[in-house]
């Protein structure tokens, strides 16, 4: 490929990033309006520029749909952005944030949390670190079998730490008080951003860029970890040290937003898949597409938990009834291809 078509390619990814995050906003916006207590766009922009208006509207936007627009933002991100680094890192397009056990920890945590009925906070906390004290299991297991592929070795802990968290977070359902904390716990991991708080996202947020933000300076050099480790190495990556700074990176998001969000499946699996499809398999451009398109999918998930009937939807039901049969439609398109 010339300079000319390099520079036209990178042009048109740029302006489709830049047409992404154009439509993320006017959705945002739009979230914004809707819901049971519908608003006018002029009320709401009135609102948002600080001048005064009717109370109860005031009360709708500012402390209840614009902390929940934003975690939606946050969390679909977050997952996205997530997802694309564990596929990227394993080099297997099947793989997602649940695959070292994340989500199952930080859901174990929580739910440990609520049975202990602790604050929410302190549910928070502990959902964050049942993430990171899961991965750190899953390296513990993998760094003593010392023998086969490591890569696999990894993915096989990750299995069975998840698993021993499931069956650990039901025994806790099975204690807890079927009257009060089951519905809670219930909830809970089927995931939900009702009543999320702007003090529930603060303490998420720096989190979540603390995690990305290496990831975008290193992009180029996990990029070259998807050629394998031998290739790595002859371009001077060191393969092994970046593989555990960029599961640590992506475990650090996924357990911050799940902490917030609860257990919400699919996103990072199947956003992933789109973004490839978009702008190709390199990392660089991978990784913004990944974490614009799930942002944005997790906002009309959001959008549609909340407005779909008078019972609130909990996301994890949508993204499964959306995610799901766009999985299957992957697979048999890719085996109309590899055929």
């Amino acid at each position: 490929m010339g300079a000319g078509a390099r520079a036209l390619t990178a042009g048109r990814k740029a302006g489709m990033a830049l047409w992404l995050g154009a439509a993320l906003g006017v959705g945002a916006f739009a979230a914004l309006l809707v819901g049971p207590y519908p608003l006018a766009i002029g009320e709401a922009l009135a609102i948002l520029a600080g001048r005064e208006g009717d109370g109860r509207a005031e009360t709708v936007l500012l402390a209840i749909r614009l902390p929940r627009v934003a975690a939606a933002l946050l969390v679909g991100a977050a997952l996205a952005a997530a997802g694309a680094c564990y596929q990227t890192l394993f080099r297997n397009p099947l793989v997602s944030p649940d695959i070292l056990g994340v989500s199952a920890g930080a859901g174990l945590g929580a739910v440990l949390g609520i049975f202990l009925a602790l604050p929410v906070l302190a549910i928070q906390a502990m959902g964050f670190a049942g993430g990171l004290a899961a991965v750190a299991l899953v390296g513990f297991v993998a760094a003593a079998v010392r023998v086969g592929d490591r890569t696999l070795i990894l993915v096989l802990a990750g299995v069975v730490v998840g698993a021993l968290a499931g069956a650990a977070t039901s025994l806790l359902k099975v204690l807890a008080d079927p009257y009060d904390q089951l519905p809670a716990i219930t909830f809970w991991l089927l995931g939900s951003l009702a009543g999320v708080k702007t003090e529930d996202i603060l303490p998420a947020a720096p989190a979540v860029l603390a995690g990305l933000v290496p990831l975008v300076l290193l992009r180029w050099r996990i990029n070259v970890l998807a050629l394998g480790d031998e290739e790595a190495r002859a371009l001077g990556v060191e393969a092994g040290r970046l593989r555990l700074f960029v599961i640590i990176c992506a475990t650090l998001i996924t357990a911050s937003v799940v902490a917030v969000a609860g257990v919400v499946g699919w996103v990072g699996l199947v956003i992933p898949h789109i973004a490839r499809m978009i702008v190709g398999p390199g990392f660089g451009q991978l990784l913004p597409a990944a974490a614009l398109l799930g942002a944005g999918y997790m906002l009309a998930v959001d959008t549609l938990a909340r407005t779909i009937s008078a019972v609130e939807v909990p996301l994890g039901i949508l993204t499964a009834v959306v995610g799901a049969p766009f999985f299957l439609w992957l697979l048999g398109r890719g085996r109309r291809t590899w055929a």
